[in-house]
């Protein structure tokens, strides 16, 4: 089994900064990618930051320059670091992590963690 937790939200004003992390744990045989999303209330949950053919990175066009994704594959974690947060980030954002398990080496299944709240006050 497989266990992805994000941490690090919590309330912050207008132009602040938060650092989430994303730790995935559990019988991982090997992580093929690990991507933020966020949902705000009412919408669609979408990509925030991710990477691409393992190392590249991709950002929605409304948090580039401000928000970045990094990793430390030794500790199957990936953080976001968002700067001058903005009202309209206010959302859930979740982790999710595509994994391949010792039971399953061959398959890879994408897990959600349980998500963390984000809220930026004006």
């Amino acid at each position: 089994q497989v266990q992805v937790v994000e941490s690090g939200g919590g309330l912050v004003q207008a132009g602040g900064s938060l650092r989430l992390s994303c730790a995935a744990s559990g019988s991982i045989f090997k992580i093929n990618d690990m991507d933020w999303y966020r949902q705000a209330p009412g919408k669609q949950r979408d990509l925030v930051a991710g990477f691409t053919s393992g190392a590249v990175t991709t950002y929605a066009d409304s948090v580039k320059g401000r928000f970045t994704i990094s990793r430390d594959n030794a500790k199957n974690t990936v953080y976001l670091q968002m700067n001058n947060l903005k009202p309209e980030d206010t959302a859930v954002y979740y982790c999710n992590a595509i994994v391949a398990t010792h039971a399953n080496p061959y398959k890879y299944t994408m897990y959600w963690g349980q998500g963390t709240q984000v809220t930026v006050s004006s």
